[in-house]
């Protein structure tokens, strides 16, 4: 005898087939990664990088969509608003996504408007002087500093950026006071450091790295927990007798809030494989970068435990960016 299976059982035995088989055809069409700056920039070949691996992965073509503009905040907005299919993700920077939230009325919500998937890499700022200044050491810089309050000043690619609130940070640390400089780009600040325009600037490696090695730049220290292997003459902040000064500029995956599970999976698996490429690797070395694959989990506690450090920062310091 044969037994009659439900109308509704059968559906949704349909439904879950197809649901299966939907998720082990993804991607079935070409993925486009939102990048929120310029090409040419450190975020913009990173990104390129990783979708071209992605790609690899997938067995489907990865498209950079660049988005520049209000220090990345046009490009998270516009890829908060993509569709929730996982065929669009944003590789985003602590600038978008931890500070400029804390500096002002951003339009978008990172809790809100986004899945987190995985931290994909982490970067220090360097502190560099030009070869003619007097500073040898950090230990130079905060004793005139301390002599002359307010002589000294520093430069960053611009206000909120890494390098300003590492700047900051040593401020608060050292309990010195030195003039922040912002400059409408890295580039404009480097070429100032370089002329002995100012005193010194915080940069991100891979800006002043060729510099550095060329012996037109002076490295005084780095802001990364440890040594920097393609810079390991040069000591840490906490070496140089700050310690617990540590402050990484890092790069994450993100999808639009409400992309189905099966395809958050998918992501977390194609990660696993191009991240564990010894060639990425060795690319975002080159670039001044640890690549690193983690969970959702770490990655949200990471995020909560930078914005707590670098609110404290823009409170105390009493920073806005208009």
């Amino acid at each position: 005898m044969y037994r009659r299976i439900p109308t509704r059982t059968v559906a949704a035995l349909l439904f879950a087939l197809w649901a299966n088989l939907a998720a082990a055809a993804f991607p079935d069409r070409p993925v486009h990664l939102v990048v929120t700056f310029p090409p040419g920039g450190a975020s913009d070949l990173m990104a390129r990088i990783l979708g071209q691996r992605l790609g690899d992965v997938w067995k489907q073509p990865v498209i950079v969509d660049n988005k520049p503009g209000a220090a990345g905040s046009l490009g998270t907005e516009y890829a908060a608003r993509q569709p929730a299919d996982g065929y669009t993700f944003m590789m985003g920077n602590m600038g978008p996504t931890l500070v400029n939230p804390l500096l002002s009325k951003v339009p978008y919500n990172m809790e809100r408007d986004f899945i987190p998937v995985s931290l994909v890499a982490t970067g220090p700022v360097v502190l560099v002087v030009n070869p003619k200044s007097p500073f040898r050491t950090l230990h130079d810089v905060i004793q005139a500093a301390k002599a002359k309050p307010g002589a000294l000043n520093f430069g960053s690619g611009g206000a909120g950026t890494l390098a300003h609130l590492s700047g900051e940070m040593l401020d608060e640390a050292a309990g010195i006071k030195m003039q922040h400089v912002p400059y409408k780009g890295g580039v404009a600040a480097v070429n100032d450091v370089l002329g002995g325009q100012i005193d010194m600037i915080f940069a991100d490696t891979q800006a002043v790295m060729q510099y550095i090695k060329a012996g037109k730049l002076r490295p005084l220290a780095i802001t990364s927990a440890q040594r920097f292997p393609q810079l390991p003459d040069v000591p840490t902040v906490a070496e140089s007798g700050l310690p617990g000064m540590v402050a990484l500029n890092s790069w994450g995956v993100y999808l639009p809030a409400n992309t189905p599970a099966d395809v958050v999976a998918s992501y977390r698996q194609a990660l696993d494989r191009a991240m564990s490429d010894p060639a990425l690797v060795k690319l975002y070395y080159d670039l001044g970068v640890d690549a690193m694959h983690t969970s959702t989990e770490e990655l949200v506690r990471f995020n909560r435990s930078e914005t707590v450090k670098y609110a404290k920062i823009i409170k105390d310091k009493g920073i806005r960016v208009d």
